[in-house]
């Protein structure tokens, strides 16, 4: 990698050198915003140890805090918002149950049905990680203009926007 070639920029110049046929317009930015998402991911993993969490168990905690009072989600609510299997989701929350971060409550709107809520020990600590996770991620923005951060974010916004209209309107027609 040469002094005016960054990360993204060499990986699209070897492809370009071994497979050019499959190199299209959107090749640089996919490999950028890869590298940029594994940033922000490892980012992220070095804060967690701090709160005894894994991923898993920080993205469980962060989704039940973002719900809202009362903090608490269906079990499927909760699968859906992570992607996580109905038993990847069962296994996660038995951990945070078992440490005091969250409980699990009987639904008072669906007699068979449970409710995953965080305990206010939950709350606390799924504050804190958000915040130490925020910080994480604004070190590896640090550096970067604000107007470019901003003309990003309004691209992604729109090419977000552009790539998930198609995605959506194949579920209606049960594609």
């Amino acid at each position: 990698m040469t002094a005016s070639e960054d990360r993204a920029s060499a990986l699209v110049s070897a492809w370009q050198a071994e497979l050019p046929d499959v190199l299209d317009a959107t090749t640089e930015l996919s490999k950028r915003i890869m590298l940029l998402a594994a940033d922000l991911d490892e980012a992220t993993r070095r804060e967690l140890p701090e709160f005894g969490l894994t991923p898993a168990q920080f993205g469980v905690l962060v989704a039940l805090r973002r719900a809202g009072a009362p903090y608490r989600l269906k079990p499927t609510e909760l699968s859906r918002a992570l992607l996580l299997s109905s038993g990847g989701t069962s296994n996660v929350t038995n951990h945070l149950v078992a440490e005091g971060l969250a409980e699990r409550l009987p639904d008072q709107g669906d007699g068979r049905g449970t409710l995953i809520c965080l305990t206010p020990r939950g709350v606390r600590v799924a504050e804190e990680a958000v915040r130490a996770n925020a910080a994480a991620h604004a070190e590896v923005w640090r550096g970067a203009p604000a107007a470019a951060i901003e003309a990003a974010t309004l691209a992604l916004r729109e090419i977000a926007a552009a790539t998930e209209a198609p995605r959506t309107a194949g579920r209606r027609r049960g594609a």
